[in-house]
């Protein structure tokens, strides 16, 4: 299976079968991006050595104003996309098979986990998965430990607060917080 038939078939959202062929790719992802981000996490580099390093860990071109403080953790890395001015700060872990995207000028904190995949509750079958996208809006602050589930949308402007689990959509230009994360209040612009 190809890259296009792998993101198309994480899109449509259906079950991951752990006998299936797409075991096959999630683990050749999964060595390709432990490669690469050994290498982003296990020496100095620059930050224009950052987006060069991002960029192929991703498959897609990262725009210049990137930034990274490593170490940075993935299981696939190439179904992460970014837009301009994003930060993502120390030890954050984003497991992207079902898709990430992060908008312009969002900034993660310290530790955020970002999760696509949930495994399936019967326990006879708890080795499938079932991939869900994350994407998060524009000019989005997300604090430090904070947890993001599979399928969560956050809108533009949003903030959610340090150690919160992030488990429905955020709407645009609100605050969140708390575990399950909850709405404060909405953030007048």
């Amino acid at each position: 299976m190809d890259l296009t038939k792998f993101f198309d078939y994480m899109d449509n959202r259906k079950k991951v079968d752990i006998e299936s062929d797409l075991m096959g790719v999630f683990n050749a992802l999964s060595q390709e991006a432990l490669k690469i981000t050994m290498e982003i996490n296990n020496k100095y580099h620059t930050p224009q050595e950052l987006v060069e390093l991002f960029s192929k860990l991703t498959g897609k071109k990262v725009d210049q104003t990137f930034r990274l403080f490593p170490p940075f953790y993935t299981d696939c890395g190439k179904n992460i996309t970014l837009g301009k001015n994003v930060f993502i700060n120390a030890c954050c872990k984003f497991q992207d098979q079902g898709g990430i995207s992060i908008g312009d000028g969002s900034f993660l904190g310290h530790n955020v986990c970002i999760t696509t995949l949930n495994h399936e509750i019967n326990p006879q079958k708890r080795a499938e998965m079932h991939p869900a996208p994350v994407r998060i809006g524009k000019n989005v602050w997300i604090g430090s430990d904070v947890t993001i589930l599979p399928g969560v949308t956050i809108g533009d402007g949003a903030i959610v607060g340090a150690g919160s689990v992030v488990t429905k959509d955020v709407k645009e230009n609100t605050i969140v917080f708390g575990n399950p994360a909850k709405f404060h209040k909405k953030i007048k612009t």
